[in-house]
């Protein structure tokens, strides 16, 4: 087991040293943190638990679990992946478990985590939800789970278990509710893990309803994320999700909507074509078992319905429970992370065609900075920006000159035209203000012929910035 546990973080490193170098993970704008939380109840696999609570959250906010990698943990995940970034922007708090055995994968095979008999992994993650909604008065009508691979598999797990719990859930690279079981003890499940457990809509179906036997409730919706190239969690495994959850929420297997949000994407709707359809699935040509990727996390988030909320000043803390700052180093692991970069929040999905950029209205005329950050590798890289404004900015554009060599490849929470020379960055439907004194971030991934330097000069809106 502890072999095809190291594969599948090797495939996970392999594919993130191509498409983003070493990462170095950028920290919200913001002075909250990621806290561990300890003595928060029933923890039977003594699972750890990571918190991040932003500066300004909604008023009795959601709540998002966010489930890491085999060999990665609650913190790696924390720096290594965009919903931090995105609870800043939309006022929900994140939950970080950590597997905290050898491995570091969850537990999604076993009889205790199949079912809702609290001995395993999921009791110990609702605890985690039951004490954050305690503390910080949170929505238990918006609570959502999201993972990547080992992560992945606990979203399937979690929505079968505690269907009563999740609003939704955002799957990047697994495998269907009860296809990881064994019952002689181990972990791992080849049949599963090589795409070969085929079954009908209705068995898989009857594998989550039998986790929860006699419930009759609503269920939660489902996403699900799958590389066509993926071969740790083989692709076979997304047709058997779609087939499962389909069939829990009582929606038609076929397509309602079919279409490309981007470049070698495909995305299928079930039950109804909107943006909160009871089953969405999007298939990656071209990608492995490299799970989430920029741009994906917001699209989950939008999925959920968590980015049309509003955060109040402060969040709601009361006295109850200890917590213990941990202190989180930039960067997460690059032996693991099945990710790019933590930092950029990227633009909200459409359903069809990109999102173009809003007409620049007002503001601009004063001072500005410009903070730019460059994650460089052999050919290529990842830029974040972040501008400032002293004057409040209704329609932005950033221009700037790319070294000599940089052509940009995708762009997110802005437009950037040309892809090379000198270039404009405008704003998307949904950042277009800029509050005096307040901050808008975008970034991009380029390539480069052995120039990853950074432009020397911005403005905004025509108005000379200072690069800070």
């Amino acid at each position: 087991m502890r072999v095809r546990i190291r594969a599948l973080a090797v495939t996970a490193a392999a594919t993130l040293a191509v498409a983003a170098g070493v990462a170095v993970a950028q920290q919200p704008a913001s002075a909250a943190t990621l806290q561990q939380i300890t003595n928060f109840g029933n923890n039977p696999t003594n699972l750890g638990f990571h918190l991040y609570v932003p500066d300004r959250v909604t008023a009795r906010p959601a709540i998002l679990v966010a489930v890491h990698y085999c060999t990665g943990s609650g913190p790696a995940f924390y720096s290594g992946s965009q919903f931090a970034s995105l609870a800043d922007q939309y006022g929900f708090i994140v939950i970080y478990p950590s597997a905290t055995r050898s491995g570091q994968c969850f537990d999604v095979s076993s009889p205790g985590a199949l079912s809702r008999n609290n001995t395993s992994d999921p009791a110990g993650i609702k605890s985690m939800i039951d004490w954050t909604v305690s503390r910080y008065s949170a929505d238990t009508s918006r609570i959502y789970v999201t993972g990547a691979s080992s992560g992945a598999m606990m979203t399937n797990v979690l929505l079968g278990v505690y269907p009563d719990v999740f609003k939704a859930g955002a799957a990047f690279s697994g495998v269907p509710f009860g296809c990881f079981a064994t019952t002689d003890g181990s972990m791992w499940n080849s049949q599963c893990s090589s795409g070969q457990r085929i079954m009908t809509a209705q068995q898989w179906g009857d594998l989550v309803r039998n986790a929860y036997p006699g419930y009759t409730g609503p269920r939660p919706r489902m996403q699900l994320w799958h590389g066509v190239l993926d071969t740790t969690l083989h692709y076979n495994n997304f047709g058997e999700e779609i087939k499962q959850w389909t069939n829990v929420l009582g929606v038609s297997g076929t397509p309602v909507r079919t279409d490309t949000p981007q470049t070698n994407w495909t995305r299928t709707r079930y039950g109804n074509t909107s943006d909160q359809a009871p089953v969405e699935a999007i298939s990656i040509a071209g990608v492995g078992h490299s799970l989430p990727m920029s741009g994906q996390a917001a699209m989950a988030i939008h999925f959920f319905g968590l980015d049309g909320t509003t955060p109040v000043t402060s969040a709601p803390v009361t006295t109850r429970g200890p917590v213990t700052s941990a202190p989180v180093t930039t960067g997460g692991p690059v032996t693991s992370a099945p990710v790019t970069t933590r930092g950029p929040v990227t633009s909200a999905p459409v359903t069809s065609a990109p999102v173009t950029s809003a007409p620049v209205t007002t503001g601009g005329g004063g001072s500005c900075q410009v903070t730019y950050t460059v994650n460089a590798w052999n050919t290529g890289l990842t830029a974040n920006l972040s501008v400032t404004s002293a004057t409040a900015v209704n329609g932005w554009n950033v221009a700037f000159t790319l070294p000599s060599g940089q052509t940009i490849t995708q762009a997110w929470n802005a437009t950037i035209s040309p892809t090379s020379g000198a270039v404009t960055a405008r704003n998307v439907s949904y950042n277009a203000t800029i509050p005096a004194g307040g901050s808008q971030s975008f970034g991009f991934n380029a390539n480069h012929t052995g120039n990853a330097g950074k432009p020397t000069s911005f403005t905004l809106n025509g108005a000379a910035c200072t690069v800070v």
